[in-house]
């Protein structure tokens, strides 16, 4: 996790940190001091194409309490600039404990890609809940046969009803997440590296990486609970959430 933060760098090693009388501002202190802090990355490409003929679908997600894992997944698509061209990675991640819980990476960016990490989420799948699955209005989401998939699983479908990105907000930042604190793009390498790439990431961010919106647990760990509070993205879309 070679650009992970001060908070979840001094949550990793807070034991070791107290033997030297070191706390969470001092270790800041020190990583300034030395150059050490990652400087803040925010660009995106736009891979969403939605102007098509297929069906769009209403936003169900906005405005709408989540309290528990396996109750709204969120699903985007990001490009990965390799040595010599773009890769495309699509991921699903459960918008209550931030897990990924399936991911794809290919040359293309068609159906076949979002399919095959829909297929792994359902694999990955532990709570019989419904569930509500949340894109963007891309082409792949609204074609027939990735809602057939969503239709023999039961799960219901909504789609952001605005251009801006950010509406996808949590699934915005999980891919931030992968593609820059793992340094993905600095690899610049062959797609079958890449792959391999990506598996370590997704695996070190499932359990390994604290989660500031998850209390500072993994996200594995906090798919394996109900009872904490879901902490929102701050944004003008998201807020803080609490249980009544």
């Amino acid at each position: 996790m070679p650009r992970i933060g001060t908070r979840k760098l001094y949550r990793l090693l807070s034991p070791q940190l107290r033997e030297i009388n070191v706390g969470r501002d001092k270790l800041n202190t020190i990583i300034k001091a030395n150059s050490m802090l990652v400087p803040p990355l925010r660009q995106y490409k736009i891979t969403t194409n939605s102007r098509h003929h297929f069906p769009k679908y209403k936003d169900l997600v906005t405005g709408t309490t989540i309290f528990h894992p396996e109750q709204v997944w969120v699903s985007d698509i990001t490009c990965i600039k390799g040595y010599d061209r773009y890769y495309y990675l699509s991921m699903i991640t459960d918008a209550y404990s931030k897990r990924i819980m399936g991911y794809s990476l290919d040359k293309n960016m068609n159906v076949e890609l979002v399919i095959k990490s829909l297929a792994m989420a359902f694999k990955n799948r532990q709570y019989k809940t419904k569930l509500i699955h949340h894109s963007d209005r891309g082409s792949q989401y609204c074609c027939k046969e990735y809602q057939e998939k969503l239709r023999l699983m039961h799960v219901k479908t909504s789609m952001t009803e605005k251009s801006d990105p950010y509406t996808n907000a949590i699934a915005e930042r999980i891919n931030g997440i992968i593609k820059q604190e793992f340094m993905l793009e600095k690899k610049c390498c062959s797609l079958i590296e890449l792959k391999t790439l990506v598996d370590q990431a997704v695996y070190s961010y499932n359990y390994l990486r604290p989660h500031l919106s998850c209390h500072m647990l993994t996200p594995i760990k906090m798919h394996q609970q109900r009872q904490l509070c879901r902490i929102q993205y701050q944004s003008q879309y998201l807020h803080q959430t609490a249980r009544v």
